[in-house]
């Protein structure tokens, strides 16, 4: 790796780290430059903007969110109602454990931006949706990719909401499961563990 390479790593990383231990309004550029080890300028040096080093950040959040979808998914096996619900849980367990994160990834103003990709980054995960919403669709259902927004809509829905502890006062749920429960089921007739 080259040393720029290098640089340009650490303050991704102290970035990806800032945001999950404080949340995304903790996130300058003097501080990721000062948890880097690095000079205070030096971010402007490897992303032109704010907004680059904040997409950057972000796609090591779509990085991981996709790769626990995977693993969840594996594990669940080969049946897509199964698979859908292994997504859904991921899904709200990434929601709540990595907050910071969740909410830098769908900030509109980056996925607008086209910096660095980002958009590229989050359609392969919905991409997963959206055939997993083809194999269980019925012929008279609306098309896939349709469906597909439809439940992932619901599923950001429940995240946020939970977050800010609007769903469990509404609900007097204890926990999100019911409401995923309850989502799956109202798009597709599925039952969630």
């Amino acid at each position: 790796m080259s040393e720029d390479a290098g640089v340009r790593a650490r303050l991704v990383a102290a970035g990806v780290d800032l945001v999950l231990r404080e949340g995304q309004s903790a996130v300058s550029l003097r501080e990721i430059a000062r948890r880097a080890g690095v000079s205070h300028g030096a971010p402007r040096r490897y992303f032109p903007t704010h907004v680059d080093l904040l997409s950057a950040i972000a796609r090591e959040g779509f990085a991981d969110l996709t790769a626990r979808v995977g693993m969840t998914m594996r594990d669940a096996g080969p049946d897509p109602r199964a698979r859908l619900t292994a997504l859904g849980r991921t899904y709200l367990d990434y929601a709540a454990a990595h907050r910071g994160m969740f909410e830098l990834m769908f900030r509109h103003d980056l996925l607008a931006s086209g910096r660095l990709g980002l958009r590229e980054t989050s359609l392969p995960l919905f991409a997963v949706l959206v055939d997993l919403m083809a194999q269980v669709r019925r012929p008279t259902d609306a098309a896939a990719p349709v469906l597909a927004g439809a439940l992932w809509a619901n599923l950001h829905g429940i995240a946020q909401l939970w977050a800010w502890g609007s769903l469990p006062l509404a609900t007097g749920a204890a926990d999100d499961a019911a409401l995923l429960r309850a989502a799956l089921e109202v798009h597709l007739g599925l039952t969630a563990n």
